[in-house]
């Protein structure tokens, strides 16, 4: 999938169905939020979510006072949705529509976060230009944490394949200049009451 098809497919999706109608949805950010607390350091840290969409993780860290923060998606659908649901609130967030294979990180960050965009990467040109912005884009002693579907979660989420990894294998393919500190299994119930299970796993930069 080219990144134009990748831009139509998530436009689409976020014009044409709400909150509830989206399997990601979550009310409570977790295992995200609780696992950004953990590593950020204080209330100045550097945050980006990547895919962060209209998610309401911006909202909980905006709540928690921390304020240097970043909201890359695809869609700018998306990203208006939470711009809009904030209102004045967000003002002092950097949204930014792009893909995050071809964006140039403009600093390296505190904490990369990333909730479901990476294990869309089926290809490996995108999975190593996805990676060549996660090395350049997390300082030395920062930290990335990347949740996917799990080996036993979906193959597939909004019509289009997924690569299922456990922390093991999810490490391997970032590659040494990470090093993985923690793992947490997640089950996410849908907004309709089915279960996906995720793996988060936080990895330091060397």
């Amino acid at each position: 999938m080219t990144a134009s098809d990748r831009h139509s497919h998530w436009q689409n999706v976020y014009l044409t169905k709400g909150e509830q109608q989206v399997s990601w949805s979550q009310a409570d950010p977790q295992p995200s939020l609780g696992l950004i607390e953990q590593v950020a350091g204080g209330r100045d840290a550097s945050i980006i979510d990547i895919g962060g969409g209209a998610s309401r993780l911006v909202d909980a860290l905006l709540a928690r006072g921390l304020h240097a923060l970043t909201v890359l998606d695809l869609s700018e659908a998306a990203l208006a949705s939470a711009r809009q649901r904030l209102g004045a609130a967000g003002d002092g967030v950097r949204w930014i529509a792009d893909d995050a294979t071809r964006w140039q990180p403009p600093q390296a960050f505190d904490v990369w976060h990333d909730r479901a965009a990476f294990h869309f990467l089926v290809g490996e040109a995108d999975r190593t230009a996805y990676l060549d912005r996660l090395h350049r884009g997390v300082r030395p002693g920062g930290h990335a944490i990347i949740g996917t579907f799990a080996l036993d979660g979906p193959e597939k989420c909004s019509g289009l394949p997924v690569q299922r990894y456990d922390p093991a294998a999810l490490s391997r393919t970032i590659g040494p200049a990470f090093a993985l500190i923690a793992e947490v299994p997640h089950h996410h119930v849908t907004p309709w009451g089915t279960m996906q299970s995720f793996q988060f796993s936080v990895l330091r930069r060397l």
